[in-house]
């Protein structure tokens, strides 16, 4: 379980040049959210994917460095959002019009792994926003926003004061949210400018929007989750992320989560486990049966 928020809180970050595959994959109950992408190049290819074809030096210096493709972002939402996992093969066909052409390009792709139960809860400005988990779950926090967004807010309307609408959102909204209630069973805070900043201008109205999840594990220091980590190397653990309590109860409850995540992925393969079972069992049985019989007849 320790893992398991360390993932759902990381920013994952994926690359592929042209001719790879990019494979984007979250953990159990939890699906990709796609948050920014960038398929071209902007750095000589010397420095990243490299040609595959030797080319002079009078070639590099050609080179198109200030290429991008505009649809990059919603390819990425068509082929990935809100699945577990997926994969392509990179190349400049899927994204329309190349606008470099003759340039080697990839693709760089920014998601998170959304939790697939989670709960949203909205205050509106000076209002205090309060979060509770039940007995023996914790609060994960996975998003917050404070300010002004531009479909606004069903909770809090925007009332038109003769105020421009304009998106405007605090940059350590998630940090302070992840610093007060991370880890804890109840948090509350106030949706104000004291804790969080004014990121708009004077008199217009902002509201705190939160999105997390109730967790069954106890993380203590939520620092380590906001550091970069190495995508090539897998998720590390310092001790202070250890379950709390962990004994038999919490292992036979782990097995069992386990074989329910196995079978709801592989329903195909359990079905076919379980009736291979059945039938060794039978055959066994029927053995037995007949070495009963030849004992007694002897």
């Amino acid at each position: 379980f320790a893992g398991y928020i360390s993932q759902v809180l990381k920013n994952y970050t994926d690359r592929a040049c042209d001719g790879e595959y990019v494979s984007l994959r979250c953990p159990h109950r939890t699906t990709i959210s796609i948050q920014s992408s960038f398929y071209g190049r902007i750095v000589p290819s010397h420095q990243l994917c490299p040609s595959r074809y030797p080319h002079s030096y009078a070639t590099l210096i050609k080179e198109d460095v200030a290429c991008s493709v505009g649809t990059s972002l919603q390819k990425m939402l068509d082929e990935c959002q809100d699945r577990r996992s997926c994969q392509f093969l990179v190349n400049s066909r899927l994204f329309g019009m190349d606008p470099c052409p003759g340039t080697g390009k990839y693709l760089l792709v920014w998601y998170k792994c959304r939790p697939n139960e989670y709960k949203s809860k909205v205050a509106c400005e000076d209002d205090k926003l309060r979060l509770s988990c039940k007995k023996s779950m914790v609060i994960a926090i996975y998003s917050a926003i404070f300010g002004r967004t531009q479909g606004g807010s069903l909770e809090c309307p925007y009332q038109n004061l003769g105020m421009p609408m304009i998106e405007c959102q605090s940059a350590t909204a998630l940090q302070l949210m992840i610093k007060r209630c991370h880890g804890k069973r109840s948090c509350s805070i106030y949706a104000s400018t004291y804790e969080f900043g004014d990121p708009c201008y004077p008199g217009i109205q902002k509201h705190l929007n939160v999105i997390y999840t109730c967790a069954t594990f106890y993380p203590v220091d939520s620092t380590p989750l906001l550091l970069p980590v190495d995508e090539t190397q897998p998720p590390a653990l310092s001790s202070s992320m250890e379950p709390v309590g962990v004994g038999t109860e919490m292992a036979l409850l782990s097995n069992i989560l386990a074989a329910y995540a196995f079978i709801t992925e592989n329903p195909e393969r359990a079905a076919l486990y379980f009736v291979s079972g059945v039938c060794i069992g039978l055959v066994l049985t029927l053995l037995a049966l007949v070495l009963r019989v030849s004992c007694r007849t002897d």
